[in-house]
């Protein structure tokens, strides 16, 4: 038997952990022993590509807020996503993060937020069986696939860059 202690309690993760409950996903809550803030920490600490990584990234869409989930192998390449769907991007501010999502920067989950937010899914994302996300803190993910995404979001799939 191991001497873990238990999961913090943290208020935006409880409500991810529930979201996540609601909308069936498979995937547990897990805290890490650090915080992964960027794509490259979370596959580090996870033993994985960081392609597998979904980046939760807040734009604002002619001033929306508006989720993107993108593979942490490339950027969001905004003026040729603006295109596609016919909107001008700018980043959100970490205020404007914080409201629309109840959480901050570095630990945005694809769910639990205090009113939905329009997602989109990078396509990228669908070359893995298996994805990691943020749960709400810097210091947790969850795994995923891309069509669960896909589900519990409501989220829109989209190559994010030209590339696809």
């Amino acid at each position: 038997m191991s001497n873990s202690v238990p999961a913090p309690i943290h208020p935006a993760v409880e409500k991810v952990t529930a979201a996540l409950a609601e909308a069936g996903a498979t995937g547990q809550v897990r805290w890490l022993d650090d915080a992964a803030t960027t794509a490259a920490l979370a596959a580090e600490f996870l033993g994985i590509g960081v392609g597998q990584i979904a980046n939760s990234l807040v734009f604002l869409f002619d001033g929306t807020p508006t989720l993107v989930l993108t593979s942490g192998a490339h950027r969001v390449d905004t003026a040729w996503l603006g295109e596609q769907v016919g909107a001008t991007i700018t980043r959100a501010s970490k205020e404007q993060v914080r409201e629309a999502t109840g959480q901050v920067i570095g630990g945005v989950a694809p769910v639990g937020h205090p009113a939905p937010v329009r997602t989109y899914i990078d396509t990228a994302l669908g070359a893995y069986d298996e994805v990691w996300a943020a749960a709400g803190h810097a210091k947790t993910v969850f795994p995923t696939t891309f069509d669960e995404l896909v589900r519990i979001t409501g989220g829109t799939p989209t190559p994010v860059t030209p590339e696809g």
